[in-house]
């Protein structure tokens, strides 16, 4: 008999959202979410035109993610299973905490939260209840992504000597936000973006990106960051050296104003016997080069079933961002169903939580404070 559906709401994500349909795609994409209720617009009008769109039934559409949470929390067998989170960053840890509060599990769009403060609040919440938190670090779902850490892992790199990151974009190149666009509106405004712009935004990915693969934790920052588009507050650039345990050393560029750049997020690691790449706007692919040999490409899909179980079309078919954010909800469902086992197999292993979150923002306040201090911040001091 084929496992039911699980059921969530969805907070955040209505009409004109960017990030709450993607959510929603990726859900559905393997058939094991079903959309059933939401509070996806505090405007009550918003939060019934997207719940027609959505297909939620009026009774459980609410313009009050509170009553949303009420509602549910009384509901009988047909009740959530989860709650997804896709509002803007200051607000996602009041929410969280109700929904796990209320014995719901939680996904949440990245960054965690806009502070530490509310990230630790959520944490604090979710061991209470002994609910699942997941956050959506899409990047992590790629197939070949898990390929390079399993390279990583397996020692076929050597020794880890250098990580370099990039992700770069140029949509904020002019200073829209002072226009109608909503998403450059709140992530250039501190109070709800927080502390880092694209650091925030774009940052914590790439930072995540390059624990995820490698395994290890940054041990201190060294930050050059700057605003250049008019009137911001909140940086738009940064450079930025990294020190590992081990020795390893990074280097990273975050930009939202290069010309050119689409969503060009890059990761390469280098080690003692050989170094991969990968390139987001060409996922399924790796370029490895051990020492002394032909650098070679390896394929998703290729000889060795390269990618694992998170790959999903045949070899050479193209697979990307709606896949690996598609990876996320199909781990979080093995993860959920399976909460209360702790031999509970599947990639749910894989997949970014609240520690992640909290790592994420400490890198952002390691980061601000390396800049304002002109000196290396070491992470006993981030945030």
């Amino acid at each position: 008999m084929a496992a039911r559906r699980l059921r969530y709401a969805m907070i955040g994500g209505g009409p004109g959202a960017m990030i709450g349909p993607i959510h929603r795609l990726a859900a559905r994409l393997d058939d094991r979410w079903e959309l059933v209720a939401g509070a996806l617009s505090s405007d009550p009008a918003r939060a019934a035109r997207g719940a027609v769109e959505c297909r939620i039934a009026p009774e459980r559409s609410h313009a009050d993610w509170r009553a949303l949470i009420a509602s549910e929390a009384a509901r009988g067998e047909d009740r959530i299973d989860a709650v997804v989170i896709v509002t803007p960053n200051h607000l996602h840890a009041a929410p969280a905490v109700a929904a796990l509060e209320a014995g719901f599990h939680v996904i949440c769009d990245k960054p965690i939260a806009a502070t530490l403060s509310d990230a630790l609040a959520i944490e604090r919440a979710a061991h209470a209840a002994k609910r699942a938190f997941v956050l959506t670090h899409t990047y992590s779902g790629y197939p070949m992504v898990r390929m390079m850490r399993a390279m990583v892992s397996e020692g076929r790199l050597g020794t880890i000597r250098t990580i370099q990151l990039q992700y770069a974009q140029d949509w904020l190149a002019r200073t829209i936000e002072t226009g109608d666009n909503k998403q450059a509106a709140w992530r250039t405004d501190p109070a709800r973006s927080g502390a880092g712009g694209a650091l925030g935004d774009i940052g914590t990915h790439a930072y995540h990106l390059g624990g995820f693969v490698t395994g290890l934790q940054a041990e201190a920052v060294f930050s050059d960051l700057s605003a250049f588009g008019e009137g911001r507050t909140l940086d738009d650039n940064a450079h930025i050296l990294l020190r590992y345990a081990g020795g390893a050393k990074g280097m990273m560029w975050l930009s939202q104003i290069a010309p050119g750049k689409g969503n060009q997020l890059r990761i390469g690691v280098y080690g003692s016997e050989a170094g991969v790449e990968w390139d987001q706007e060409n996922p399924n692919q790796l370029r490895y080069t051990v020492i002394g040999a032909p650098s070679v490409t390896l394929e998703r899909g290729g000889p060795g079933g390269l990618g694992g179980d998170a790959t999903r079309t045949p070899a050479h078919h193209p697979e990307g961002y709606l896949e690996a954010f598609a990876q996320l909800y199909s781990d979080a469902a093995d993860l959920i169903v399976g909460f209360d086992d702790p031999d509970a197999s599947g990639q749910a292993s894989m997949l970014p939580g609240i520690e992640d979150g909290i790592e994420g923002l400490r890198f952002v306040a390691g980061a601000v404070a390396a800049h304002a201090a002109e000196r290396w911040i070491e992470r006993t001091n981030w945030g």
